[in-house]
């Protein structure tokens, strides 16, 4: 797995934030984990899906936290 320098996604537009599907899942070598949902997937304009990793190595799925600019903490499910 290659180092993908930030600048590439700087100025994309997201284009959908949806559940990862099960293939997913299976090209990074990742199971459910007895999760209730899914990973969730970023998806940009030119097709580039960005998902949270619990670690570098990829070891298996993370989850998406964040804040908004007022503070009020966020996270993301993939629950529609």
């Amino acid at each position: 797995m290659g180092t993908l320098k930030t600048k590439p996604l700087t100025g994309q537009k997201i284009v959908a934030v949806r559940a990862m599907t099960d293939a997913e899942m299976k090209r990074q070598g990742w199971e459910k984990d007895n999760l209730e949902m899914p990973p969730v997937v970023i998806v940009t304009e030119d097709g580039t899906k960005i998902f949270a990793s619990k670690d570098s190595e990829g070891n298996g799925q993370g989850c998406f936290f964040g804040e908004t600019k007022k503070g009020k903490g966020f996270y993301l499910t993939s629950e529609t």
